[in-house]
């Protein structure tokens, strides 16, 4: 009689496919992005926050010297009335804007003002008393400074608004800007036409 002989063949427990230290590995990892990625997209928003209070402060120190530069106007050129209410207008609007943080209302009427005074400027050239003023001159060199400083701010607002509207869109940062509600920033862009240097006398 032909007895079979049974072996039996003791085989290793296979090992799950991810034990728990590298489910721990993992874990870590992931948190360590969701942490630097918020935190990242944090520092970029009060980044645009901050150059964009640069921005409104010059504008804020451009409209406080209007009123001065209408009021020296008037003493020379009392019959250029409706430019210098024009130029007033234009003040008021952007001051409204201001207060609202409305960017592309602040860009609007920033143009309206660049405009309203380069007019102002021009009717000067036909007062040459007012030309030689020395409060004219002093203000037409303050606002060209003004000038200056917020095409440099708004420069930089621009290129933090760029950056952190990058960051909130591409993968995966923009997973995480979806789940937090973080919003795209406008740019601050002016009319080319008008927004070009208020030409004054050196």
């Amino acid at each position: 009689m032909c007895v079979e002989k049974i072996i039996f063949i003791n085989k290793p427990c296979l090992k799950p496919y991810m034990d728990n230290q590298t489910i721990l590995i993992i874990l870590l990892i992931i948190l360590a992005w969701f942490i630097f990625t918020y935190n990242r997209l944090i520092t970029m928003k009060n980044y645009v926050k901050k150059s964009f209070s640069g921005i409104d402060v010059q504008l804020k120190r451009r409209t406080d010297l209007i009123p001065n530069l209408v009021s020296v106007v008037k003493g020379y050129a009392k019959h250029e009335k409706t430019i210098m209410e024009e130029v007033t207008k234009a003040r008021s609007h952007l001051e409204e804007a201001r207060k609202r943080k409305d960017v592309q209302k602040m860009a609007n009427t920033e143009s309206e003002l660049n405009s309203a005074v380069k007019s102002l400027f021009a009717v000067s050239e036909n007062y040459p008393d007012l030309k030689a003023n020395k409060n004219f001159l002093d203000l037409q060199k303050q606002l060209r400074n003004t000038e200056d400083q917020i095409a440099a701010s708004r420069r930089i607002y621009n290129e933090n608004v760029t950056s952190y509207n990058t960051k909130i869109e591409i993968f995966p940062s923009n997973l995480l800007a979806k789940l937090f509600s973080f919003k795209q920033e406008k740019l601050y862009e002016t009319k080319e036409r008008e927004s070009k240097k208020i030409l004054v006398n050196e």
